[in-house]
């Protein structure tokens, strides 16, 4: 049975994750409809301005049917940079009318890492991987707090960057800027959207 991978368009580098997911031969489309968010089998919120792809998720219907699919268990999702923030249960430093989409207990500290002059590239060692992964920090969140449940799959200076929780996967960083795709393979796999 086929697996199609949705990946959020409504703003953000949602192109280089289509790319990179196609790479591996991923069943990719773009998701900005209820419609087609309904048809997808796993989501990828890319990176992008968190406050504004909020906004844009309530103005096009989406922000209840994918919260409502994600706390059912029913949409396994990979977020990055701004889609890490999305995913918190708890936005700092955020707008007050921002939402999250309360999927793992996670605190992410909007810009964490400073400004857009603060960015960095840092070989990272993930759990799982036999080889470093190139990260590429762009005005990257800072996890401030995880719960218990939720898995560190990677540091960078003591600081988680890499974490999964159940059918979540979130990074502070862009992997889909990398041309690395372990990430994402892994996370299809880990969601059974692809073979091994």
């Amino acid at each position: 049975m086929s697996r199609t991978v949705g990946v959020l368009a409504l703003q953000g580098a949602f192109a280089a994750h289509i790319a990179i997911l196609r790479s591996i031969g991923a069943d990719t489309v773009e998701v900005r409809t209820a419609e087609q968010l309904a048809s997808v089998d796993g989501l990828v919120l890319p990176g992008g301005e968190s406050t504004t792809m909020s906004m844009l998720l309530e103005r096009f219907g989406l922000l209840e049917p994918l919260r409502s699919r994600i706390h059912d268990n029913q949409l396994p999702v990979f977020g990055t940079c701004a889609g890490m923030i999305l995913l918190a249960d708890e936005i700092l430093d955020g707008r007050a009318d921002q939402h999250c989409l309360k999927a793992l207990p996670l605190s992410a500290r909007r810009n964490g890492y400073g400004r857009q002059l603060a960015s960095f590239e840092t070989d990272i060692e993930v759990s799982g991987l036999d080889e470093p992964f190139h990260g590429i920090f762009i005005r990257a969140p800072i996890v401030e707090r995880i719960g218990d449940a939720v898995e560190v799959l990677a540091e960078v200076d003591g600081q988680p960057v890499l974490c999964r929780h159940e059918g979540v996967t979130v990074a502070s960083f862009h992997p889909e800027l990398s041309g690395d795709s372990r990430l994402h393979r892994r996370w299809l796999i880990d969601a059974g959207l692809i073979e091994a």
